[in-house]
């Protein structure tokens, strides 16, 4: 077997420019889409709970940003049908703004990093780019900034993410896999979803999610976003858990002996998994002083999968989704697993246990730029443990070319957005 040397690896990062030039990332083609925004949509829906989808189109048809959060599988089409270059690392397949946060690793330090794996899957590198740069101007629209400013914040994030791939091509393998992004703590929307992520502790998850029954708790009833589950489908989501427990690594599977299941209710999520399954479990260790709570979440294809007929991705989504996660972070949660329920497959993660997120109207001001850089930074290491930051710190190269293609992307894809987001308001789904 031949392992290709550095020399070799940078000579082939540099010839794929030929297949599609650095500054060529700025194309988009919208009338070769192969349906309607609205259909693309609606065929990704397919098994969903029937009564939560109008809730969905609802969700998305709040805003541009919202609409662009739950439309990941139009843009898999729209870039699909685009030049791709064929350097390909694992995705996180829905990088936006708003799926990076704060979490408990797994020695009980706060960390920030990408959050959302639901679309993971392996593809061409650049898709992750162009969708989170697209991102970077809507929101930077949606938090009051000029259009110039929000390409700006888009620029600086792919420009950051080029800079330090270059840095981690010239770092040892293991360095680089390890590699920490030092300037978090400093950027204001990073530092408020620290805060958030701090005062999320298990007993505020007790008292936001459960309500006193007798001498217990029990989950509250916050319809629609959080209801009991009680008899037969309590006892299917607990068999589920059992499965999932299986797969764990000893050591957890141990820890987990020790915490009884109290409740269980199914739980409204998000706006691109709006109609999925999403169940939680109330369980207790040492007595109602010590609850951790676990979310059971439905997972089904990538919306990137129809058009990456090469990924082989595993069958399980509960599974791809974990190994996608796994591979870009440094730390993940320990509790991250996998099991399924009548047919369907799910995740399981830990709950809402010191995390947080930023919102939108955080990234007012100086807040957007320095946000982005950020962004770029976290993605460029999620792809560098992911794939060979060598080969793509060649393609890449110096110069500002690539990043200003990127960011004219970013606004030509917003500009398209809010053409279909205003589509969807005119339509019938949005409307009782």
């Amino acid at each position: 077997m031949h392992f290709a040397t550095v020399k070799e690896r940078r000579a082939l990062g540099q010839a794929r420019r030929k297949q599609l030039g650095r500054q060529q990332h700025d194309e988009l083609k919208p009338k070769a889409r192969p349906a309607s925004a609205i259909e693309l949509i609606d065929r990704a829906m397919k098994g969903r709970v029937p009564a939560l989808l109008m809730r969905k189109w609802q969700l998305m048809a709040a805003s541009p940003f919202a609409y662009f959060r739950g439309a990941v599988p139009v843009m898999a089409a729209d870039l699909a049908v685009l030049p791709a270059t064929g350097l390909v690392a694992e995705l996180c397949g829905d990088a936006h703004v708003r799926n990076l946060g704060a979490f408990a690793a797994p020695d009980g330090r706060l960390v920030f990093d990408i959050n959302d794996f639901d679309e993971t899957i392996r593809g061409p590198f650049e898709w992750d780019l162009k969708r989170i740069a697209a991102s970077l101007v809507l929101a930077g629209r949606g938090s009051g900034h000029k259009d110039a400013s929000a390409r700006q914040a888009a620029e600086v994030c792919i420009a950051r993410y080029c800079a330090l791939m270059s840095t981690l091509a010239e770092l040892p393998v293991l360095e680089a896999a390890r590699y920490q992004v030092h300037r978090l703590a400093a950027t204001g929307p990073v530092h408020q979803a620290l805060l958030k992520a701090e005062r999320s502790t298990a007993a505020h998850n007790l008292e936001q999610l459960t309500e006193p029954a007798g001498a217990a708790h029990r989950f509250r009833e916050i319809k629609p976003t959080l209801e009991r589950v009680t008899g037969r489908q309590a006892a299917q989501v607990l068999a589920a858990l059992e499965i999932y427990k299986s797969r764990l690594h000893p050591e957890l599977r141990h820890l987990l002996t020790f915490y009884q299941p109290v409740d269980v209710a199914f739980k409204v999520v998000g706006t691109g998994s709006v109609g999925l399954r999403d169940y939680c479990v109330y369980l207790e260790g040492n007595g109602g002083g010590d609850p951790l709570f676990l979310q059971i979440k439905e997972e089904t294809a990538s919306a990137w999968g129809p058009w990456l007929p090469d990924a082989h991705p595993p069958t399980h989504n509960g599974q791809r989704v974990v190994e996608g996660q796994r591979a870009m972070q440094t730390l993940s949660d320990s509790f991250l697993g996998w099991t399924e329920m009548a047919g369907r497959h799910f995740l399981v993660r830990q709950l809402n246990d010191h995390k947080g997120s930023i919102e939108i109207e955080d990234l007012a001001g100086s807040n957007l730029e320095a946000y982005a850089e950020v962004c770029g930074e976290l993605l460029a290491r999620g792809h560098a443990r992911s794939a060979d930051a060598v080969l793509l710190s060649a393609y890449l190269g110096s110069g500002d070319g690539f990043a200003q293609a990127i960011a004219k992307f970013g606004v030509l894809y917003a500009d398209q957005t809010e053409k279909d987001w205003q589509e969807l308001k005119r339509s019938s789904k949005v409307k009782a």
